[in-house]
């Protein structure tokens, strides 16, 4: 075992449930296999819980079997009108399936429900939700820290795009850095408690509430823009 794996204890974590979002395929590379299943040790090892979209195929599945079958918590989220969908595509969930009535809601409870999101190579739907937890930390929606799993260079090409927003000026260079990034897992869970220990020194209370409640987090979702309190 390397050395920032051992010494990445279950005290030493500063996360009590992360959010994955990944892949229900598991891709061409072995290399991508590897990475979901050393994440779910890592998360097993520092007694970090799960949170993720539910299934038991591709890296989601790997991901949650290996977090379910080590002892810790697995929060699976699925819309009611995809379960049977869901069920044909993507297996039966394990751990806690928590059933809700649409796709927002289902971001917005995977979010309510975490300390700290990551992703791993997935399609467009992983995509999407790394894209809407960036947005939504942004506007300032929530202040928990967000990883970027970037196994063999899968998003080499999202982050050159990023970078091209930023050169344009779409994107602020402060909201580039939102994003933390690494190519293993106990090093990225690493670099985000120290992001989120710096980030709470820097900034203090949050003006919101990380994600409030599902109804905060749903009509952001639709509109993009947070309700006025």
């Amino acid at each position: 075992m390397s050395m920032s794996s051992s010494s990445s204890s279950s005290s030493s974590s500063g996360f009590k449930r992360i959010c994955v979002f990944c892949g229900s395929r598991k891709g061409h590379k072995s290399s991508f296999t590897h990475a979901a299943l050393h994440l779910g040790k890592q998360l097993v090892e520092r007694k970090i819980d799960l949170v993720y979209g539910g299934g038991s195929v591709g890296l989601m599945g790997l991901v949650s079997k290996t977090v379910f079958d080590g002892g810790c918590h697995v929060l699976g989220v699925i819309p009611k009108a995809l379960m049977t969908q869901e069920s044909m595509i993507c297996g039966e969930s394990v751990g806690e399936l928590r059933i809700v009535e649409d796709m927002h809601q289902r971001k917005a409870e995977m979010a309510k429900n975490a300390d700290a999101f990551i992703a791993l190579p997935g399609g467009y739907g992983t995509m999407e939700e790394l894209l809407e937890i960036i947005s939504w930390s942004q506007l300032g929606i929530h202040h928990k820290p967000v990883g970027l799993l970037n196994v063999d260079g899968y998003y080499n090409s999202l982050l050159a795009l990023f970078d091209k927003g930023v050169e344009e000026g779409f994107i602020p260079h402060s909201a580039r850095n939102i994003l933390v990034l690494a190519d293993s897992p106990d090093h990225l869970i690493n670099k985000m408690e120290e992001y989120g220990a710096v980030h709470h020194d820097h900034e203090g209370v949050a003006t919101h509430n990380i994600v409030q409640d599902s109804a905060t987090a749903t009509a952001t979702a639709t509109s993009g823009v947070p309700p006025k309190s």
